[in-house]
């Protein structure tokens, strides 16, 4: 009996106004916006925000990085197989010897220890000592077998060409005097004498070193105790495979 007296009360549209006759009508569905799944963004934290700035969702692409330190291109990796000469004209021959490796980690040394005793040039002074710096050829290790070594020729250069200035600073690549540009030439032209399909050894450099009487490296050996004696015990083996 109550529940039939509570639904003949009169309802008021005014009173309700989300009652008019059209939602009357129809039924007030939810929005699609309000039944969409739940998204995995997360919510600005606005302390993270101001201080360390809000890192976005794990699953967000990184952006792509550079290393710190790349990878070397094949062109940084090559090997020089020429050194310094005054004879141009042999680069454009078909049949050129090339310089050991020995031979040219031994000039690399012959710069160094230039700059190292603060000279302007490199010598033949200096070729002696970068072969004997190298210390692995044939030619390092006559010398020292016969009692020259590197540190009796460093001593012997000081005597002969005294000290550079406290406050002068070599090129990083202290050309080379007339001397020892011709001592390495030297040795280009005993190995194409020879017939030899080899490399040019530090033996031809040494040999060349000898060969400029006049030079700071010539005169070192001699003081030191090598002559033309040893100087063709250390070509007789050359001179046995030509």
């Amino acid at each position: 009996m109550t529940t039939l007296i509570l639904s003949a009360l009169p309802i008021s549209t005014s009173t309700y106004p989300s009652l008019s006759k059209s939602s009357a009508k129809s039924p007030i569905l939810p929005s699609i916006s309000s039944l969409s799944l739940p998204s995995n963004r997360r919510k600005a934290n606005p302390l993270a925000s101001s201080l360390l700035g809000d890192p976005g969702p794990l699953s967000s692409p990184r952006a792509p990085t550079t290393p710190l330190y790349p990878r070397p291109s094949p062109r940084s990796t090559a090997v020089f197989f020429s050194l310094p000469t005054a004879k141009p004209e042999r680069a454009s021959t078909e049949k050129i010897s090339r310089w050991s490796a020995r031979a040219i980690k031994s000039f690399n040394m012959a710069e160094l220890e230039a700059r190292k005793l603060k000279y302007p040039n490199t010598g033949t002074e200096a070729l002696l000592m970068g072969i004997l710096v190298e210390g692995t050829s044939k030619a390092a290790n006559f010398l020292r077998a016969n009692g020259i070594t590197l540190f009796k020729v460093r001593e012997e250069t000081v005597k002969l060409l005294g000290k550079s200035d406290l406050y002068f600073f070599s090129p990083e690549h202290p050309p080379l005097t007339e001397p020892a540009q011709r001592a390495l030439d030297w040795a280009v032209d005993e190995k194409l004498k020879s017939g030899d399909d080899g490399e040019i050894t530090t033996t031809h450099l040494l040999l060349g070193i000898w060969s400029e009487k006049d030079s700071a490296g010539h005169k070192i050996l001699a003081s030191l105790g090598f002559d033309d004696d040893k100087a063709n015990e250390l070509a007789k083996p050359m001179r046995m495979r030509s």
